[in-house]
């Protein structure tokens, strides 16, 4: 597979943006499907998704916004029908834990025939250092529902070397990869850790459900904070309080610590007051 071209959607998010980079160091022939890319792809404008797959073998799918919007599974269905037109032979695709709408996406996938991995991801250590609560840490708190719910958090370059390899390499048709941390940690145990990387007291501050959608509509909308509230209600039940497999499975080692995470990050600057 490494001779064919591999269409990356989602390209410039937080894995996506790590999967290219990691195919073209292997001097893998990559086309990125981003808006703003060469060859603009868009989830929600089927006009381009022709043009994006053509001389494509292997894709990797990362939908936008999330599986659990209207008419995202409708235009999964009419996507991987497209890539089967195409001569798509490969899809890998990221899906979070314990989610029914990605269970529903999944099967989907899976029942197209084509050469199928699912990697199904933990919580991404990452959400403290580039997603939404990284000005939560600027502000020396972590604000999240849940009470002392467990979550094994995994690093999202342990996520993109697994998708590289499923890519990349045979042996991985028809797999489901639990993507996750070595170890469970509480919200209140993340905070200790970014506490001890950053030198300032992280403080864990849990809030009701009410109140995290209510953050949420003010930043994005009534219908997407409807949807992921709906989302951190099931999904922090305790369903995922597990450690998976899939990185030793397929790496052939342990994932990276969030510990080590967070270190590596607070190093690099990520959390620096100076820069504010």
């Amino acid at each position: 597979m490494t001779t064919k071209t591999i269409l990356v959607t989602g390209a410039t998010g937080k894995t996506g943006s790590r999967i290219i980079h990691k195919l073209e160091a292997r001097g893998c022939l990559v086309r990125a499907g981003s808006r703003s890319a060469a060859i603009p792809f868009d989830w929600q404008d089927r006009d381009t998704w022709r043009p994006v797959l053509t001389d494509i073998k292997a894709v990797y799918i990362c939908y936008y916004p999330d599986f659990a919007f209207p008419g995202a599974l409708d235009n999964l269905q009419a996507f991987v029908e497209n890539a089967m037109q195409a001569g798509v032979e490969r899809f890998v695709m990221i899906t979070g834990r314990g989610e029914e709408h990605a269970l529903r996406a999944e099967a989907l996938v899976r029942s197209s025939g084509v050469d199928t991995t699912i990697l199904r991801c933990a919580w991404f250590a990452q959400n403290f250092s580039e997603g939404n609560l990284h000005d939560a840490v600027m502000g020396d708190v972590v604000p999240m529902p849940g009470g002392d719910v467990s979550e094994p958090m995994v690093d999202l370059d342990d996520v993109a070397d697994v998708a590289v390899a499923a890519l990349t390499e045979d042996g991985h048709w028809d797999q489901v990869y639990e993507l996750t941390g070595p170890r469970l940690m509480t919200f209140e145990e993340i905070a200790g850790v970014l506490t001890a990387a950053t030198g300032r007291t992280i403080s864990y501050v849990p809030i009701s459900f009410d109140d995290f959608h209510a953050e949420l509509e003010a930043a994005a909308g009534s219908t997407y904070a409807d949807i992921v509230t709906d989302i951190a209600r099931d999904t922090f039940d305790g369903r995922n309080a597990y450690v998976g497999d899939g990185i030793e499975r397929v790496l052939g080692r342990a994932p990276r610590d969030f510990t080590l995470f967070a270190a590596q990050a607070a190093q690099a600057g990520t959390w620096s007051l100076a820069d504010c």
